[in-house]
């Protein structure tokens, strides 16, 4: 698989950074409007400033690649090079003040992830993982644990209302054979699998926009991120996530979901 050039690395690292100074502002202020979309999820501002600021800098830095943002759609979709954006994964938490929200930043070429940002801009937390160079946290490379079994693993997932039924039973079975589980964490849940913090993450079906970039960050710290029938992912499409700090922890939840 191709690698990431260190060029591209230190300009998503930009590109987190413009989107912090564009969030951090907004952050727990009660006049702050907060609109409902479509779906009903919120949206704000901070989305939408953040957004438009990664935006224009690849537009200025890149313009010949594609962009997929979770506020602002699609440009140039057929091009090779994709940058996949969600200005703030997790609006829920941003506008109820909790600071577990994070922007989601991912490269991708002709579909395939090189290149994954999870920044959280309030507690200056920054997970960046690319093909050919690993992950690191902070600057610092960073692992997934390697032998958790999953009688000892911690379990971590989004929003168990979206799991339909079959999934939610699924859930439970898999929830009830780790040591602990906590609820919404959004990419930050992700993000501390790297950190070998927690050791399973799972998500009912969720936007490329919401995993893309996971998925470098995980696998550069040698964890795995799939669907739950244990299949690659295609960041062009919707996909119910499972990803795991290694493969025994990853066939053993794969097995629990089996039919769900």
């Amino acid at each position: 698989m191709q690698t990431c050039s260190v060029e591209l690395i230190r300009f998503a690292d930009h590109l987190a950074d413009l989107a912090g100074e564009a969030i951090r502002p907004h952050f727990r202020q009660r006049s702050m409007a907060v609109e409902r979309k479509a779906d009903a999820s919120p949206v704000t501002v901070a989305d939408r400033g953040a957004e438009a600021a990664m935006r224009q800098a690849i537009e200025q830095a890149f313009p010949e690649h594609g962009i997929y943002g979770e506020e602002y759609g699609h440009a140039r979709p057929e091009a090779p090079w994709q940058w996949i954006l969600d200005p703030i994964d997790g609006t829920k938490s941003f506008v109820t003040g909790l600071p577990i929200f994070g922007t989601l930043i991912a490269l991708t070429y002709e579909g395939q992830p090189l290149l994954g940002v999870i920044d959280q801009p309030i507690m200056r937390d920054r997970w960046i993982g690319a093909n050919g160079h690993g992950t690191t946290y902070n600057g610092t490379a960073t692992r997934a644990n390697t032998g958790t079994a999953l009688a000892d693993a911690a379990l971590l997932t989004t929003y168990v209302d979206g799991f339909t039924d079959s999934e939610a039973a699924a859930f439970t079975k898999l929830r009830k054979s780790c040591r602990l589980n906590r609820m919404s964490g959004d990419c930050i849940a992700y993000a501390l699998i790297s950190s070998g913090f927690a050791d399973i993450v799972l998500d009912g079906k969720v936007q490329p926009y919401d995993y893309a970039a996971l998925i470098p960050v995980i696998e550069g710290a040698g964890g795995i991120v799939t669907d739950w029938e244990g299949r690659r992912l295609d960041t062009r499409n919707p996909a119910r996530v499972l990803a795991a700090a290694n493969a025994g922890l990853h066939d053993a939840a794969k097995a629990i979901l089996a039919g769900a």
